[in-house]
C-alpha cells in the first residue's frame, strides 16, 4: 500500500476537520433559527402527536384508515378524504383548486393542503379556523363544495354497515355510541400517523453527512434570506402569519385570509410533491414560488441562482412515507342510504 506523507495526511485531516466544523456551525445556525427535527425516537414522536384523552392504538389507526379511504362518507358516495389528500401524490390532489360534490371547484379557489405531517400544524385550514385535526376532519365531510354530507347522513351510512358497527365496538368498547365527532376523531388518529422524517431531520439530529454540500448551501441561504422566520419549528410551517394575498394576482378566488390578513403558512415538508403552490394553487414552479416569497414576504429579490439553491435544499425535505395498504371496506346493507348525486 502506498504510504502517505505526514504533510499530506495533516492537510487531509485538517480538511475533514474544517468541513466537520462548518457542518456543525450550520447545524447550530439552523437550531438557533428555530428549526427543529422530527425526533428519531417513536416514543418522542408519540408524545408530540398523541392525545391522552383518546390515545392512538393500532385498532383506531386501522379503523381511521378505512374511514379515510371510504367514499361513502360523501353525499355522492364517490368522494373520500383521499380524493383531495391523495396519499400516493404527496397528500394532495395535484390541481389548483380542490374539486368536490357535483364537480364543483372550491368557491374561493383554495388549494388542498397536504395531509402528511398536518398533525404538526398549530392551525388547520388556510384561515386557521380549526385548532387540530379532529376538528378539521369534520369540515370537508359537511361542506357543500366538498363531500356535501350532513353529519346525520355520515352517521347513518357508517352505522348501517354491520362491519363498521362491529369494528367500532372492538375499537372503543361494546357500549360505544358512533357519533359524527367520533368518526372524525378516528380519521384524525389515522392522519396523526402520516409523519415523514427526511434526511433534513437526520442532519438536525446530528448526522452531519445526511445532506449533500449543495443542500447544505441551500439551507444556509434559506436561513440567511429569512425564509425560516415563517417556515420554522418542527413543521416548517403550520402557524398563522401575515400574508398579503392580493399581490401579484395570487388572489384568484378572492381569499384574503382572516380579518387581520393572516394566512396559515404551509409546511415545506415534501414540498416538491405538493405543486401547485400557495393557497390558490396559482404557481407550479418551486423556483418561482421561492422568488415570489422573496418579493411578497421578505421584500427582496431572490436571484435565479439562489432560488435554485434553496429549492435544492427544499427537496431534501421529501420524507419517508409510512407504508399504506389500501383497506377492504365494510359491505353495505339494505339500510345504507343510497348515493345522492344531487
Amino acid at each position: 500500500m502506498k504510504k502517505i506523507s505526514l504533510a499530506v495526511a495533516s492537510i487531509m485531516f485538517a480538511g475533514v476537520s474544517a468541513f466537520a466544523a462548518s457542518d456543525a456551525a450550520l447545524l447550530e445556525k439552523a437550531t438557533n433559527s428555530g428549526l427543529k427535527a422530527i425526533p428519531q425516537s417513536q416514543l418522542e414522536v408519540l408524545k408530540l402527536v398523541d392525545d391522552p384523552k383518546n390515545p392512538i392504538t393500532d385498532a383506531k389507526v386501522e379503523l381511521g384508515k378505512k374511514l379515510y379511504f371510504d367514499p361513502r362518507l360523501s353525499k355522492s358516495g364517490i368522494i373520500s378524504c383521499n380524493t383531495c389528500h391523495n396519499l400516493a401524490m404527496g397528500g394532495v390532489d395535484g390541481v389548483g383548486a380542490a374539486v368536490g360534490h357535483k364537480w364543483t371547484p372550491n368557491p374561493a379557489h383554495l388549494n388542498s393542503p397536504t395531509v402528511y405531517n398536518s398533525v404538526l400544524n398549530k392551525a388547520q385550514f388556510w384561515d386557521g379556523r380549526s385548532p387540530h385535526l379532529a376538528d378539521q376532519a369534520q369540515g370537508p365531510m359537511q361542506a357543500a363544495p366538498e363531500m356535501a354530507a350532513p353529519a346525520s347522513l355520515v352517521v347513518q351510512r357508517v352505522t348501517s354497515m354491520p362491519g363498521y358497527v362491529e369494528e367500532f365496538k372492538k375499537t372503543y368498547g361494546d357500549d360505544v355510541k358512533v357519533t359524527f365527532a367520533l368518526i372524525a376523531d378516528t380519521i384524525a388518529i389515522f392522519e396523526k400517523t402520516l409523519i415523514t422524517p427526511s434526511r433534513y431531520d437526520a442532519f438536525l439530529n446530528g448526522k452531519l453527512n445526511a445532506l449533500t454540500d449543495a443542500e447544505k448551501e441551500g439551507l444556509n441561504i434559506f436561513i440567511d434570506k429569512g425564509c425560516a422566520s415563517c417556515h420554522n419549528d418542527i413543521g416548517l410551517g403550520g402557524t398563522m402569519m401575515p400574508f398579503d394575498a392580493s399581490k401579484y394576482d395570487l388572489n384568484v378566488g378572492g381569499f384574503t385570509g382572516t380579518k387581520d390578513g393572516m394566512v396559515k403558512t404551509p409546511t415545506l415538508r415534501n414540498v416538491e410533491e405538493t405543486a401547485p403552490y400557495f393557497h390558490n394553487g396559482n404557481v407550479w414552479s418551486l423556483n418561482q414560488a421561492v422568488k415570489l416569497m422573496g418579493d411578497i414576504q421578505l421584500g427582496m429579490k431572490i436571484s435565479d441562482a439562489d432560488a435554485t439553491k434553496i429549492s435544492t435544499f427544499l427537496k431534501s425535505l421529501t420524507g419517508e412515507k409510512p407504508e399504506i395498504k389500501y383497506p377492504q371496506l365494510p359491505v353495505i346493507s339494505d339500510k345504507t342510504p343510497k348515493p345522492d348525486m344531487k
